[in-house]
């Protein structure tokens, strides 16, 4: 069984001294069933993280597989850029995420994260780095070379979906 995500809405959260954050409760609601979840947190397109319910990170690898080449360098290269970092992840009993070490340079030793709740994502952002995305359109090799292999421009990279 697929679930359907309908997430929406930015979120402030803190992160503390173990790299943890706590999960809205907005966002658990549409999230349902708080005993199953499970998450995969990877890194975005920009200088943020992303984090997908288990099933879309599934649904997305398997669409990423029949979309790619595995001998065009461009290709393999997406692909292996789009899982650096990939780590399943599961809330604990208080609702929180731990960040896997690796990954928590992407908060840049900041405490306050901002969660974007899209479609079936969540993006995490440092305040900085989010505001920077939303005034400008920031260079970025991965969505390049997304909009390269999907189509589209770097201003607005497509889904691989």
């Amino acid at each position: 069984m697929v679930l359907e995500y309908d997430l929406i809405g930015e979120y402030d959260v803190s992160l503390d001294s173990k790299g943890r954050f706590r999960i809205p409760g907005a966002l658990l609601k549409d999230l349902g069933n708080r005993d199953e979840l499970e998450f995969v947190i990877a890194q975005g397109y920009y200088d943020n993280l992303v984090l997908y319910p288990k099933q879309v990170w599934d649904r997305t690898i398997r669409s990423l597989d029949a979309q790619l080449n595995e001998f065009n360098p461009d290709h393999r290269r997406f692909g292996m850029l789009f899982q650096r970092g990939a780590n399943k992840v599961s809330p604990d009993s208080a609702d929180r995420l731990l960040l896997p070490k690796r990954l928590q340079s992407y908060a840049a030793g900041e405490k306050q994260l901002i969660l974007s709740a899209r479609r079936d994502r969540i993006e995490i952002w440092t305040e900085a780095k989010y505001d920077a995305l939303l005034e400008g359109n920031p260079d970025s090799p991965v969505a390049n070379l997304a909009a390269k292999i999907f189509g589209g421009s770097t201003a607005e990279p497509q889904q691989p979906l």
